[in-house]
Formats: structure tokens, sequence, C-alpha cells
């Protein structure tokens, strides 16, 4: 039978267990040891910010029985394009027009005859900027060389819309790992007071991989979203005193 004072110190050691154990799930600790006196911390830090770079491929698409004919459309759908792109304030340094290519259906090793067209042909504009918004606006504003003829492709290279960048990453990666650093020692310390500890200094830290993700909850970054999300968790041990 428990007498009870031992009743007493068993209740004691329950409940700073269950205490623990609670703040190890709530809070970033990682790892306590009592042994060498050291703590483990996580620190995290999360931020959203805006692309700063657009690459966006315009590829277009002629299909017909006349070699001519095919890569003569295909030359006009170009110049629309490229008319359309200036108007809207895009500079020739930003503006690549790439060769055309018409293919000859019935020349492939694997032709059948009976293809409705013989001559496929595609083109392609580049638009490499810094203006994102501006790409951003362009690519919702195609309806008028649509109506023109242009028939812009569903398929293959740059399909779906510009894709944004984030060039300037270098930029914000030292903020970001400090806001990292700051949230794991604000941890530790906060464990280390109520374990009536003070916190030593650090012994090892490891600032852990940034990671990029679109704000359209997916966790990689595909390129299509403007805003990017950034993500580290870093890990930290630091002695007890």
């Amino acid at each position: 039978m428990l007498n009870n004072a031992s009743r007493l110190l068993v209740a004691l050691v329950v409940g700073a267990g269950v205490a623990l154990a609670g703040f190890f799930v709530s809070g970033g600790l990682e790892r306590f040891r009592m042994a060498d006196r050291s703590i483990a911390v996580k620190g995290l830090a999360e931020k959203d910010v805006e692309a700063d770079f657009a690459i966006w491929t315009l590829g277009f698409r002629r299909a017909g029985n006349e070699f001519a004919g095919v890569q003569q459309a295909l030359a006009a759908d170009r110049e629309k394009v490229l008319a359309f792109l200036k108007e809207r304030g895009f500079t020739e340094a930003e503006l690549e027009a790439r060769p055309l290519a018409v293919q000859d259906l019935l020349a492939r090793d694997y032709a059948q005859g009976n293809v409705p067209l013989r001559f496929n042909g595609s083109g392609q504009v580049l638009v490499r900027s810094a203006r994102v918004a501006e790409v951003a606006q362009a690519a919702l504003a195609l309806d008028p060389l649509i109506q023109a003829g242009v028939q812009f492709s569903a398929e293959g290279e740059g399909a779906g819309g510009p894709r944004y960048q984030l060039r300037g990453f270098n930029d914000i990666k030292a903020p970001l790992l400090a806001e990292a650093t700051r949230n794991a020692r604000e941890q530790a310390e906060k464990f280390a007071a109520e374990a009536g500890a003070r916190l030593g200094p650090l012994k090892s830290a490891n600032q852990g991989v940034i990671r990029i993700s679109g704000d359209d909850g997916n966790d990689f970054d595909d390129g299509r979203s403007r805003t990017k999300r950034l993500r580290v968790v870093s890990s930290f041990e630091y002695e007890l005193r």
C-alpha cells in the first residue's frame, strides 16, 4: 500500500510528465535531455511574396494542304502577336520571335494517307519581363487576336498562360532565416524558464531548406501563381544552465 507521501510524489511526477508532453506537442520543442542539459527546438518562418519576373510563351498553329499557305498564315499570325504585345507596351528587349516550323505529315515514317490536312505548322513569341502585372493583364486580353483568327496552342510549351518566377530570392532568404532563428530561440527560452533553467550557448544549428509553393494549395511551385509562399523550418540545439 502507498502512504500519503508516496501518492503525492507519484501524482507530482505524473502531472509534470503530462505538462511537459503538452508543451512538446504545442511548441516547437524537438528534444529535451536532462543528462547533458540540452534542448533541441525547431523554428518556423513563413512569408508570402509577389513574383518579380514573368515568362510567357504565346504558341500559335496553322494547318492546310499548301505549304506556302500555312507558312504565310503563320508569319501573319506572328506579326499580329508582336503588334499586340508592342501596343501593350512591351519592348523589343522583352520579346523574342522564334522560327516558324511547318511539318509535312505525309513525309513522316509512320505517315498515313488519310490525313485531313497535309501540313501542320506552329510558331512562338516569347515574352520575358520583370513587369509581372503587365504580363498578367496582357494574358487576359487576347480576345482581339483570337477574333482576328490567331489559333493559340492549347498544348505544349507555354500553354496555360505565363509562368512567374522569384528571382530576388536571395534578398528574402536572409530575413526569413533570421525569423526562423528568433522563433526557435523564443521557444527555447520559454521552455528553459518553465523548467527553472537558463538558456545557454548554441551547440548546433541547421538552417533547413526554404520551400517555395504557390498560393493555390499545392505543395510545389509550378510557376502559375504570382504569389509565392516561402516556408522554412530550422533546427537548433542549445545548452541549458
